[in-house]
């Protein structure tokens, strides 16, 4: 499958967040073409603040690949992720991570600042950013345009 492809499938996570009252994000975990984990936001339904969709989709892909450390996958994410999000990304030495659009507020992959090659980490990790990158905004615009009315 292609990038595009499996951003596909996180933007359907995404719309099943926003739909159950979470902030759309989805995040989808592959390595060697095998979906490990996928998983949209889940902080606000479970009462936990690291329920983000990249946290929820590495633990599942961890328990599925019978490993805490991921190496060789790569992460999907609608949104670019915050710092927690990155810090484990790094932890679980996932290889790469693609998002879909920037987040000028919260971003730690060059939005805020860059966590992906820092120097005084021992992990650096490949990044792509912008695919599907105006559905995945559209969605964020959709979602907090309603919690306004």
């Amino acid at each position: 499958m292609t990038d595009e492809a499996y951003m596909r499938i996180c933007l359907e996570e995404a719309e099943r967040a926003g739909v159950g009252g979470e902030v759309p994000i989805g995040a989808l975990v592959v390595r060697d073409g095998v979906v490990l984990g996928q998983a949209g936001n889940r902080s606000i339904t479970a009462c936990d603040p690291t329920a983000h969709a990249e946290i929820v989709a590495l633990r599942i892909a961890a328990i599925a690949a019978h490993n805490h450390r991921l190496t060789g996958a790569d992460v999907f994410a609608t949104v670019e992720p915050c710092m927690m999000c990155v810090g484990a990304l790094l932890q679980a030495r996932v290889r790469r991570i693609v998002f879909g659009c920037r987040d000028p507020k919260a971003g730690f992959l060059g939005s805020v600042a860059d966590f992906s090659n820092e120097p005084r980490l021992n992990h650096r990790l490949v990044v792509l950013g912008g695919v599907c990158s105006d559905e995945a905004a559209e969605l964020l615009r959709q979602f907090f345009r309603r919690r306004r009315m």
